[in-house]
């Protein structure tokens, strides 16, 4: 899809060289698109471009792909067969292009249900970042988002989440729906075109098209009362601003299909991102709030619940809903706190000074009367540097001003001559 637009920008001067580049891919050797913006390109090199792209497109549209699972469906299980290496379903007719590959045999209904996990997760932390949620977590949300009364979730980037949903649509008593949209286009052999659309979080765009966008805008449609809520758990290298903007689109998308009487509501979220973005995302999104909740992942080695110190997950919930209405399991240790309105980790005591259950790692902060804030446990103020940082850490470092303009004071994200230009 579309490129980003980056700048180059070097210590001391105000105004960098911008280029565009891959918005999916943070790596230049997945990707090597790189163009300056006042560059100047031959027909040549549009043209190697377009081959280039048309020969890196996928072997089967997603048509194909539905049609091809009605097919494999009604095949025997001893003639189910899905390739390690191409990691695709096989038809009879295919084995023997596929004889030397690694395969699975006897593949059951029950896979096919669960499609993340017979999948392998791609995990170039640059690129895909695929880490799923464990069972824990994506039985918590499904139960979340059933007690607060949604019947339709727009699955952005969450395919585990996805699948439980879509494993218990045809129990009587469930009415939740789902729809996917996701990079990773191995998941259109699995779900059809109305529950699975081809998508880039980082630039809002529909590979399908015109007919996919219009599949999103109708299950976005609230009828017959259906409330509608959107979860998404963006790869954590990602541009918070390029996902800002993209949920933005679909929130904009959400409203234009709005009843009368809607004007000053959102969509409601929950964006799943490390509590270290907190700041991050509230620069765009100043109606969310930050839970304690800590989601765990099944194949990321640091990120479970239940650790302790920094090997706890920093992963949480940020959300536009009440955080009252966020009910945590008290059996895991959460605990409601009636000054803040919200549940809390057992070790987020409440700050008297601060007025709020000030930490954020799920460890006991405690409140620095000169930084007039709480800080982390092991800080400790530092009167040369005029604030809390490590016991062990380098003064001189400090003086280092900002990357943009070279002036102290300020970072290069909140330097004022970046934001004029």
């Amino acid at each position: 899809g579309p490129a980003l637009l980056f700048v180059k920008t070097s210590q001391g001067k105000e105004e960098g060289r911008r280029f565009y580049a891959c918005s999916a891919c943070r790596d230049r050797k997945d990707c090597n698109f790189f163009q300056w913006e006042d560059e100047k390109v031959s027909e040549t090199r549009l043209a190697a471009r377009e081959e280039y792209n048309r020969n890196h497109q996928p072997c089967f549209t997603h048509k194909q792909n539905v049609d091809r699972y009605k097919n494999f469906v009604l095949l025997p299980l001893s003639k189910r067969r899905f390739c390690q290496e191409c990691q695709q379903l096989l038809l009879p007719a295919e084995w023997e292009k596929h004889s030397d590959h690694q395969f699975l045999c006897d593949i059951t209904n029950a896979q096919l249900k669960s499609p993340s996990q017979l999948l392998y997760p791609l995990e170039n932390k640059k690129t895909n970042a695929q880490y799923l949620f464990a069972d824990r977590s994506c039985q918590f949300l499904l139960n979340l988002l059933i007690d607060l009364g949604f019947r339709r979730v727009l699955s952005v980037g969450t395919p585990r989440l996805h699948e439980l949903i879509q494993s218990k649509a045809s129990q009587e008593e469930f009415s939740i729906r789902s729809l996917l949209l996701d990079i990773d286009f191995r998941y259109s052999q699995f779900y059809t075109e109305d529950e699975f659309c081809h998508y880039n979080m980082f630039n809002h765009h529909f590979f399908g098209g015109e007919a996919a966008l219009e599949t999103c805008r109708k299950f976005l449609y609230e009828e017959n009362g259906e409330r509608v809520i959107m979860v998404t758990d963006p790869p954590f290298g990602g541009l918070v601003e390029a996902l800002a903007t993209s949920f933005k689109k679909l929130m904009a998308m959400w409203k234009e299909g709005e009843k009368e009487g809607h004007d000053n509501k959102e969509m409601p979220m929950f964006w799943i991102f490390p509590y270290f973005f907190e700041s991050r995302i509230l620069d765009f999104f100043p109606s969310f709030s930050m839970m304690d909740y800590q989601v765990d992942y099944d194949n990321h080695a640091l990120y479970k619940h239940g650790k302790t110190g920094r090997r706890q997950s920093p992963v949480r919930i940020f959300t536009n809903l009440t955080p009252s209405m966020i009910v945590l399991p008290e059996e895991e240790g959460y605990r409601f706190c009636t000054v803040c309105q919200r549940y809390v980790s057992s070790g987020n005591q409440h700050c008297e000074i601060c007025n709020s259950c000030t930490s954020k790692d799920g460890r006991r902060w405690k409140h620095c009367i000169l930084c007039k804030k709480c800080v982390k446990p092991s800080w400790f103020h530092c009167n040369n540097c005029n604030r809390c940082t490590l016991q062990k850490h380098s003064c001189e470092k400090t003086d280092v001003g900002c990357f943009v303009c070279g002036q102290a004071g300020h970072k290069r994200s909140a330097c004022p001559s970046l934001s004029r230009t």
